[in-house]
């Protein structure tokens, strides 16, 4: 197969697989060593095993970040320090995409991202909103379910001064109500306790903004 020709299949697409690329070409092994080929002369940055995207000279339409990470993973979503960064609670660029997956951990790194996935039981697998852009659609934590993936997952003990070093910020985009609600399907006391400590710190924050 000829670049353009490629080009021509592949131009419009944010990310392809080339399984499905390749269904209906008539020497599919000959096309994978192309490709192959491509990824190595960096005209395609492969995300996973027959995952790619074009580089960015040849490429029309850029990859929104959460349809990569849905599509590296099945099912996930986004979660953790980039959800809260998605939701602007944190003043920070987080440059890893982490995920949270019912299957097993895994990370992807190339061009395109690092993209990390955390394993979660099923049970807790929930708590999260499809968003699009450019028709591409892809999975990210609402912030309550961020804030409490984020503590269950790392495991780590809150305090307010924890929560105060993070530098929560828009907290008005937090409902302590749903946060609580969320905190007690997760069947730990201790996450019941995270919800107690967040709300305590919003009343807070609250407060001291009134007195401004």
């Amino acid at each position: 197969m000829k670049w353009e020709k490629f080009i021509k299949l592949v131009g419009n697409l944010p990310v392809f697989d080339s399984e499905n690329l390749l269904a209906g070409v008539s020497n599919p092994g000959a096309a994978k060593v192309q490709i192959s080929r491509w990824e190595k002369a960096g005209k395609l940055i492969q995300l996973k095993r027959g995952i790619y995207l074009l580089d960015e000279p040849y490429r029309k339409v850029d990859g929104y970040e959460p349809f990569i990470a849905s599509l590296l993973m099945r099912p996930s979503y986004i979660s953790l320090e980039k959800a809260l960064e998605y939701h602007g609670l944190i003043p920070e660029s987080v440059p890893v995409y982490t995920c949270v997956t019912t299957k097993r951990p895994a990370k992807f790194s190339s061009a395109a991202g690092i993209f990390e996935y955390r394993h979660i039981r099923a049970t807790l697998f929930w708590g999260y909103n499809s968003v699009t852009l450019n028709k591409q659609s892809g999975f990210v934590a609402s912030a309550e379910k961020a804030l409490l993936d984020f503590f269950y997952l790392k495991g780590m003990k809150i305090s307010t001064d924890y929560l105060t070093e993070m530098r929560l910020q828009n907290i008005e985009k937090i409902d302590p109500d749903k946060l609580l609600e969320y905190a007690k399907r997760f069947n730990k006391p201790g996450m019941v306790q995270v919800a107690k400590t967040i709300k305590k710190y919003i009343d807070s924050y609250q407060e001291e903004e009134k007195t401004l």
